[in-house]
This record gives structure tokens, C-alpha cells and sequence, in this order.
């Protein structure tokens, strides 16, 4: 009995103690290369034969006119980043599989993964003709590919969605990139469950992609709302009209695996009543899907050094879980600008991009989770020389991504992680090219060891 008792004494001080402890200060694992696979970014799907004519062209609006010639207009990744080339142009004659946000922790049946695409080309105003959609998918690494084996459209027939949609007046009514920001995904019980960052809400559907409920998010009793929140209408006051910040509602939301509680993680600080950040950390909820209700508790996450966001959210078991953090960079460091001129070098080179492992049955008094240790994403070991492109001579990989969205427990030695390439705006592996969406397998067994 008194040796139990110095154990949780020497456990519970070991936890306070690393609480305490900057991200700086976390131990960084190793990270080998096992397996590296990709989809092309030009990847597109044709919308159902239900769906509106509108569908059948996606990125009409993300201009400053309608245009319904397709690609006509290229492509680049935007000022801040140099405004590289991607190499495409919208319109799309289809829907784009881009912007891959996010990897349920259960499988289907066949063994493939449950992949989810967000909601179009960036925000509310120019995706209404993007469709909502997640997937079944198969990399392998062997080949280097990656098997879409199915792609299945959100619709709300049963009209659950408590607000007007984009294609209100149809019989099917697919959800657009209008309606919603989808960033996560979970399959709980048979069904899938959606995080997202324009409500933010839930959003309960059938592994058919028919929608059963959404539901707002509450945190101690008040409902938090963001600046594109239906009803929110300018002007509106930060902090008080809206609490989230834009683009930072759930981009990580994990399923506890005991409890089956689903764990939803904001992507950004929430505001205050002075309309500024709270702090450098990020609000965590727990819902129960059985009851459709809110648990009330409530947790933090305490960005690290550098980091700007998270990505995606997992559990590894009943405690432990990876969280994805991120600045935001991208491209190579080594390719930095040094001058004005942008052309062939990075602005703004990706710098932080890590697998942080936190465990959620330790937490201090107030209620910050436990970071244990992470992997740098921009220092992969690839003695085997797996890597199919961007392949480095001195025997390492990076993952140089703006965006990286999709994290997930593989075995106790491997995890899988993927990015999200924002088609056709960003790049990252190579100036002038379009990023594809990669699939890296990762060998881990330290970190995910680690306790």
C-alpha cells in the first residue's frame, strides 16, 4: 500500500512538473520514414446525378465575378507566400478531392480510412458551389499511391439543418462550402460525426452522408459563436457577439475509445470580451453522441514555441492522443528568401510542424493537458530512402506543408499523417507546383511508447 501510494506521489509530481514545462523544453522522438504514398492534386469527382447543374462546375465564385470558364483563371499561393504559380486554374469541371482535414480514428470494415474534405476553396463567400463530401481511402505504399475507394456527398433531405442552405429550394440539397467548414471526422457507432469551423457545430450524419442533427457548441453553459455563424451580422463586436475566431472552430476532434466521448478541439485561442485572444492555449469540449448533449467539462491545450494552430486531433488509447500542431509557413527553410524578390525562394518557409503527445487523464488546476513530447515533422530520418518525392541526399524528409490535417494511430509502432494542399492555392514541396496530398507512414515506437 505505501509503495503504491510513492508511486502516485512520484507519477502525479512527475506530471505536474512536465506541465510546467515549455514546448521547448518537450523531449523530441524520432521519426523514420516507412512509407510514403500521394494523390495528385488534380483529383476531382463528378457531383451526384441529383445534383444541381451549378455543381457540375466548382470555384465559379473565388474571384471577384462569377465565371463559369473552366480554368481560366490560374492558380497561386497568395502574396504572403510569394504568389508562386500552382499550375492550375479554376474553375474545376467537377469537384476537387483537395483539402484532405481530417482521418477518423476507426476504420470501415474493409480496413480503409475515413477521409474527410473541407469546404471548398477557403470560406462561405466563394465555395457555395463546392459540395461536401468524405471518403474511403487506401494508400499504398508500396506503389506510392493512394485508392479513392469511395466518396460519399452530405445532404439534409430532412431538412435538420436549423438555418437556410446554399441549394434550399432542391430535393436533395447537398451541402456546400456555404453551408459549412467541415474539419474533422469520427465514426462512432455506424455513423459519422463532423467538427465544424463556421458554426462551429457538429454535425451527426449516416455513413451515407444523410444528416441527422447539428448541434451548437456550448462551453460552461454559453453557446460560442464565430463571425460566419448564421444570424451573426455585421457590424459585429468581437468577444461579445462572437467568441471564435474566424477559421477556428473544431479542427481536431478525437473519440475517447472507452468512453466514446467525442473530444472537440478548437484551432485557435477563443476572445475575450476585449475582443483579443484569452491566452496561447485552445479550449477543448466533450460531447457524449448517445445523449446528443454537451458534458460540460472542459479542457486546454497549450500551444508550443512558434505554433499558430493545430490540425487534427486522435486518441492513441484511452488517455493519450496526438494533436497536430503548426505554424503558419511554407516550403523549405533552406530556400528562404533573403531578398525582395520571391520567385524562386520561400517568404514565409515552414518552420514548426510536429506530432505533439498529450494525455488527457493529467491536467493541472487549470484544467491544461499534460504535453508528454513530440516528433518534428521537419526532420524525418529516411535511411531507406522511401520517400517518392522530395527525397533528400542526406538521408531526411520534411514535410514543408502549410496545412497539415490528418494524424492517426496506425499500430503501436507506426502513424500516418497527411496534409491538406488547399487546391489550387498552395504549394510547399516544389515553387510553381501545386501540393498533392501526401501520405506519410511514420515510424514511431519511442513516441508512442512514451508515458
Amino acid at each position: 500500500m505505501f509503495n503504491t501510494l510513492i508511486r502516485k506521489a512520484l507519477t502525479a509530481g512527475v506530471a505536474l512538473a512536465a506541465l510546467a514545462l515549455p514546448a521547448s523544453a518537450e523531449e523530441i522522438y524520432p521519426a523514420k520514414l516507412a512509407g510514403h504514398a500521394f494523390l495528385p492534386a488534380f483529383t476531382l469527382v463528378a457531383p451526384p446525378a441529383d445534383a444541381p447543374r451549378d455543381a457540375m462546375i466548382s470555384g465559379k465564385f473565388t474571384g471577384s465575378t462569377r465565371n463559369h470558364e473552366v480554368m481560366s483563371v490560374p492558380g497561386d499561393v497568395g502574396a504572403a507566400y510569394g504568389n508562386h504559380p500552382t499550375g492550375l486554374a479554376l474553375p474545376f469541371l467537377g469537384q476537387p478531392v483537395q483539402g484532405l482535414s481530417g482521418f477518423a480514428m476507426n476504420r470501415a470494415e474493409d480496413g480503409s480510412i475515413y477521409v474527410l474534405t473541407d469546404n471548398g476553396f477557403g470560406n462561405k463567400v466563394n465555395s457555395p458551389d463546392a459540395l461536401l463530401f468524405f471518403h474511403r481511402m487506401k494508400p499504398d505504399f508500396e506503389h506510392g499511391t493512394v485508392e479513392r475507394l469511395d466518396t460519399i456527398f452530405l445532404h439534409d433531405p430532412d431538412h435538420k439543418v436549423p438555418f437556410r442552405i446554399a441549394y434550399e429550394g432542391t430535393d436533395s440539397r447537398y451541402l456546400t462550402g456555404a453551408d459549412f467548414d467541415p474539419e474533422s471526422i469520427q465514426l462512432v457507432d455506424g455513423e459519422i460525426w463532423i467538427g465544424d469551423e463556421f458554426g462551429p457545430f457538429l454535425i451527426r450524419a449516416t455513413d451515407e452522408g444523410r444528416v441527422l442533427a447539428v448541434y451548437e457548441t456550448k462551453l460552461n453553459g454559453k453557446v460560442l459563436k464565430g463571425p460566419d455563424t448564421p444570424r451573426i451580422t455585421v457590424p459585429a463586436t468581437p468577444g461579445k457577439d462572437f467568441q471564435v475566431q474566424r477559421s477556428g472552430g473544431y479542427e481536431g476532434m478525437a473519440l475517447q475509445p472507452d468512453t466514446n466521448l467525442l473530444w472537440a478541439m478548437l484551432e485557435k485561442p477563443i476572445l475575450g470580451e476585449n475582443g483579443e485572444p484569452e491566452g496561447d492555449f485552445l479550449r477543448v469540449m466533450t460531447f457524449d453522441p448517445k445523449k446528443g448533449e454537451w458534458t460540460g467539462a472542459s479542457f486546454r491545450f497549450r500551444l508550443g514555441e512558434g505554433a499558430a494552430a493545430i490540425g487534427d486531433f486522435n486518441f492513441i488509447d484511452e488517455r493519450r492522443a496526438l494533436v497536430i500542431e503548426r505554424d503558419n509557413g511554407e516550403g523549405d527553410p533552406a530556400l528562404a528568401c533573403t531578398g525582395t524578390d520571391a520567385t524562386s525562394c520561400y517568404p514565409n518557409p515552414a518552420k514548426v510542424k510536429r506530432i505533439v503527445l498529450i494525455d488527457t487523464g493529467a491536467t493541472d488546476d487549470e484544467g491544461f493537458l499534460r504535453r508528454i513530447g513530440h516528433i518534428d515533422l521537419m526532420n524525418i530520418d529516411d535511411p531507406e530512402a522511401k520517400a517518392v518525392i522530395g527525397a533528400e541526399e542526406s538521408g531526411k524528409f520534411a514535410f514543408p506543408f502549410l496545412t497539415i490535417e490528418n494524424v492517426m494511430k496506425v499500430d503501436d509502432r507506426h502513424i500516418l499523417v497527411a496534409n491538406d494542399n488547399n487546391l489550387p492555392f498552395s504549394g510547399g514541396r516544389e515553387i510553381g507546383k501545386a501540393a498533392n496530398n501526401e501520405f506519410i507512414l511514420l515510424e514511431v515506437a519511442d513516441f508512442l511508447a512514451a508515458e
